[in-house]
């Protein structure tokens, strides 16, 4: 690993090199555009689409890059720097960028992002919330018009677009005053889409489940630059993106489960591994059970109960109620390991959730079936071009490489960093750690240097701020508990006094400036009152820059060492003063996981006191080692993840090509159904019978019925595969090896099945003469529409609920519900929904009549 990271700097500086020659040329075109009109800002665009034609992207780059950074300039006064040109040539390039925190990506993105949206394609910027997405659209929207495109951003059930001549008077911040609604299509019909990631991957989804290629939303997939492109890809990877609709699984054995386990011995009954995340019943443990229940062998008799049973036991020893999840309104919701936040409407996966609210005696939601799966890492890996930024990429350098073909490109800083990062300070005890962190804590609230204080779980952010109290030390507490105002609270955490207790990422994409936030221009007309405000601004960030900026405080290590460098990265924003420490215990989860035992006997050796910390360079590489030992172990598991989940990826790709043959208007669906199958002196005789307009819905409807059944039965065949495969490597056989051979017949089976059923369901079709025909035939198709609408979504390991459920429609008849999607297919312009049958204004449509 260390002679991997050593390499890719020496490559650093030689690239470093290459883009400095590129970034000359750009600024080449400076004095020339300053003399441009506003007006010839469109002509501009219009001209470089036009070389096009006979030039590629890159020959246009320097030209475009030069349009796009007077344009910001003039739109928004934000003049992009040579760094900042470097960052935006390497995504363009299709690199990950390593800028950090405080060095505007977001400005540097909007460059390559221009540049790609002149092929007509689309080009997305993917954020991890929907804040972000909504903040980008807004703040680049100027520059983008100026430009002559369209932006627009897509987030949970709403979407926007940057509109000058629409204001939103109740939006606080003015980079979302000119966002005004639309429909998802519209926003993906848009030059420039910013979108939070779930999003993008829930409407691929949706977009193949639809019955008519009129419904589908996305283009094809271009160009994306992923921002945060280390949590989207690397923290974010093993959980795939599931669209579900709910089982009719009982709910009274989660509950009994949790009664069991709870009756069980820690040292007889079972063993946990902290290490691996997995708890297993002893053969004690199982006869245990068999004596409480009155069963003989339960291995035998009900195998599923050792699933829930062992689910029951992880949830009981594994996951942690304000660290792992919380419990808000009757309703377990997770929070994200890596950022801090609530995690609202996932779900964990195999029964884990629905034991958890058994172990918390909640209302147990129903298990689900799944109607069609993606990971996040093959959702972006269908994009032709894939870029990504980060504040933090080198230490992932490796994974980038091997798994998306990425490279990663570290940008120099604007000013040199003078952040001082202090070796960590070990105790022997979390006691002991709490009270100099407070302590430390204290001593800046007495100067009035502002202090941000990094915990790696809600219950360690509380203890902190109990202590806290005590003191008497004014505080701002920031976790999942209270994320409403994590954007404000972050904003103000550089003003002097300022003490903000946070999870790790909270407040990730907000920078922390020295003295608060300066006033905008762009947002107070009058030119004196901004002079006003700006010079006391100026005079507080002296003030703080004189306490030596941020103080960035650790209160424990996380298992990956670029989470902690995230949390430092907060201190020293463009050449800023600042400084970093963490303070660590033995008694902390990596320190008793991995590697404590040798500073532990140090410790011992020496006789040091409780409250007597190890201060020395060589405890903190022992700490950093361990770290990529296990960094090393979630790398592996996540190439574990792909190496299985391309096996699901070919699959599906096969599949949804079937399909989007059956949707698109211009298919021939006779020569379709011929090929798998139907005699031609048969096919005639059925279309004669039946005409040949509505044959060809009858094919339609026939085969999305045989294709979308077979493959959700498949979906669930291959999770249970995968779930006993492992098992074959007690028999010296390669589980991948065996899971690849196995899902390939599989497949190969379900394939011919399709076949045979489309042939032989088409055959035994009839045409029913009823009163009305015509119309009851064209509300059927639209009842088939609403079902492949319908489902509840769930994103999994985390599994989240984010669709409507819908039951199929019976045209001409009551048996519409309420809140159903009407038949009529009328859409919602504000949420690209179909409106609900009780709010549709249709009122002539004869369903409404009754």
């Amino acid at each position: 690993m260390f002679k991997f990271i050593s390499k890719l700097f020496d490559a650093n500086t030689k690239e470093i090199q290459k883009l400095l020659g590129i970034v000359d040329r750009v600024n080449s075109f400076e004095i020339k555009n300053k003399k441009l009109k506003e007006s010839d800002f469109v002509k501009k665009t219009k001209q470089l689409q036009e070389e096009l034609t006979h030039e590629d992207l890159n020959n246009i780059m320097p030209e475009a890059f030069a349009l796009a950074k007077e344009a910001a300039r003039r739109a928004i006064g934000e003049r992009p720097f040579d760094v900042q040109l470097m960052a935006a040539i390497a995504l363009h390039q299709g690199k990950v960028a390593e800028q950090k925190t405080g060095e505007g990506k977001t400005l540097s993105a909007s460059l390559p992002l221009y540049l790609n949206a002149l092929s007509g394609k689309g080009a997305h910027l993917v954020t991890v919330n929907d804040y972000l997405a909504r903040i980008g659209c807004g703040w680049m929207g100027p520059v983008y018009h100026l430009l002559g495109f369209s932006v627009s951003a897509i987030i949970h059930d709403q979407s926007f677009t940057y509109d000058p001549n629409y204001t939103d008077e109740t939006a606080t911040d003015w980079r979302l005053r000119f966002l005004r609604p639309i429909s998802r299509k519209e926003a993906y019909r848009s030059d420039i889409t910013y979108g939070v990631n779930s999003e993008f991957g829930f409407d691929y989804l949706r977009d193949n489940m639809v019955s008519d290629s009129k419904d589908q939303l996305q283009r094809k997939h271009y160009f994306a630059i992923v921002d945060e492109v280390d949590s989207v890809l690397i923290d974010e990877a093993r959980t795939p993106h599931i669209i579900s609709a709910p089982d009719t699984e009982p709910t009274k054995k989660y509950y009994d489960c949790a009664q069991i386990v709870g009756k069980l011995n820690l040292s007889t009954d079972f063993e946990i591994d902290e290490k691996h995340r997995t708890a297993h019943l002893t053969e004690h443990g199982i006869a245990n059970i068999e004596k409480m229940m009155g069963k003989g062998n339960i291995y035998e008799e009900d195998f599923q109960l050792i699933h829930h049973l062992e689910a029951a036991l992880k949830a009981k020893t594994l996951f942690k109620k304000d660290k792992d999840y919380i419990v808000r309104d009757g309703q377990v919701i997770i929070v994200d390991e890596f950022t801090g936040r609530l995690l609202a409407g996932r779900r964990f996966s195999e029964g884990l959730h629905q034991a958890i609210e058994a172990k918390e005696n909640v209302v147990i939601q129903q298990e689900s079936k799944t109607l069609a799966v993606i990971s996040l890492q093959n959702y972006f890996r269908r994009y032709q071009k894939l870029a990504g930024m980060t504040g933090t990429a080198a230490t992932e350098a490796e994974e980038f490489r091997k798994i998306y073909n990425l490279d990663v490109v570290v940008v120099p800083t604007h000013k040199p960093l003078v952040r001082q990062d202090h070796p960590d300070s070990v105790y022997k005890t979390m006691r002991a750690k709490y009270s100099s962190v407070v302590e430390s804590i204290s001593e800046c609230a007495k100067t009035g240097q502002p202090v941000l204080v990094g915990t790696t779980s809600i219950t360690n952010n509380e203890i902190i701020g109990d202590f806290l109290r005590r003191k008497g030390i004014k505080h701002n507490l920031l976790n999942a508990k209270n994320h409403e105002r994590e954007a404000s609270i972050i904003a103000d955490a550089g003003k002097k006094g300022a003490v903000t207790v946070a999870t790790n990422m909270a407040g990730r994409g907000v920078d922390i400036l020295l003295g608060g936030t300066p006033p905008n221009k762009y947002v107070i007309s009058d030119k004196k009152e901004y002079e006003e405000l700006y010079e006391t601004w100026k005079k507080n960030h002296q003030e703080v820059v004189k306490l030596n900026g941020l103080y960035v405080i650790g209160t424990e290590r996380h298992e990956s060492r670029r989470i902690d460098n995230q949390l430092r990265g907060r201190a020293g924003r463009q050449g800023d003063p600042g400084n970093s420490k963490f303070f660590v215990s033995l008694e902390d989860e990596i320190m008793r996981l991995f590697g404590g035992e040798q500073i532990a006997s140090l410790m011992t050796r020496f006789n040091l006191p409780e409250n007597q910390p190890l201060e020395h360079p060589l405890v903190s590489r022992a700490i950093e080692q361990a770290q990529v030992k296990v960094e090393g172990f979630h790398f592996d598991s996540r190439k574990h993840l792909v190496d299985y989940d391309d096996v699901l990826n070919k699959h599906r790709e096969i599949i949804y090509s079937l399909r989007q043959k059956v949707i698109l208007p211009e298919t021939d669906l006779k020569e379709f159904v011929l090929k798998r199958g139907l005699e031609s002196r048969e096919y005639e005789k059925k279309e004669k019978e039946v005409g040949k307009e509505l044959m060809i819905q009858i094919i339609r409807w026939v085969s999305l019925q045989v294709i979308d059944r077979y493959w959700m039965e498949h979906l669930t065949v291959l999770e249970d595969l995968r779930e006993g495969i492992g098992l074959r490597g007690y028999g010296q056989r390669d589980p991948l090896v065996e899971y690849k051979n196995e899902a390939f017949s599989l497949f190969d089976n379900l394939i011919r099945n399709i076949d045979l059923e489309i042939a032989d369901k088409l055959l035994k079709v009839q045409l029913v003469q009823k009163e009305n025909a015509g119309q009851k035939t064209a509300l059927q198709e639209a009842a088939a529409k609403a079902i492949y609408r319908a489902a509840s979504e769930q994103n999994q390991a985390g599994n989240a609920n984010q669709a409507i459920k819908a039951r199929p429609i019976v045209s001409g008849s009551r048996e519409v519900g309420r809140n159903d999607p009407c038949p009529c297919g009328a859409v919602n312009p504000t949420t690209g929904k179909t409106y609900k049958y009780k709010k549709c204004g249709l009122i002539n449509a004869p369903h409404h009549k009754g």
